[in-house]
Parts: structure tokens; C-alpha cells; sequence
């Protein structure tokens, strides 16, 4: 295996809080916004002609 090769191994097992605190932050926050509430999305309540 090539340096580069262990190195992006190496990086798929590590924390991702350790990795990149900035993105592990986003995703946390994200997860507990979906798991608060549901969010609707409005839509047309009929179909397209074809």
C-alpha cells in the first residue's frame, strides 16, 4: 500500500470530530433539526398534463 493509500484508510476509521470538528458540528446539528420536528413541503395538489 502507497503512503497515500494508507493515509486515506487511515482517515475512513478516524473520528470525524477529530477529522474536521467545523463539518462534525454541521452534522449534529442538522440530525437534531430532522429529529425535532417534520418540515412540509407544499405541493400541487394535481398532476402535470402529459
Amino acid at each position: 500500500m502507497t503512503l497515500t493509500t494508507s493515509l486515506a484508510a487511515d482517515s475512513l476509521t478516524e473520528d470525524l470530530g477529530t477529522l474536521d470538528p467545523e463539518i462534525a458540528q454541521r452534522i449534529d446539528a442538522e440530525l437534531a433539526r430532522q429529529q425535532r420536528g417534520l418540515e412540509m413541503i407544499a405541493s400541487e395538489n394535481h398532476t402535470a398534463q402529459a
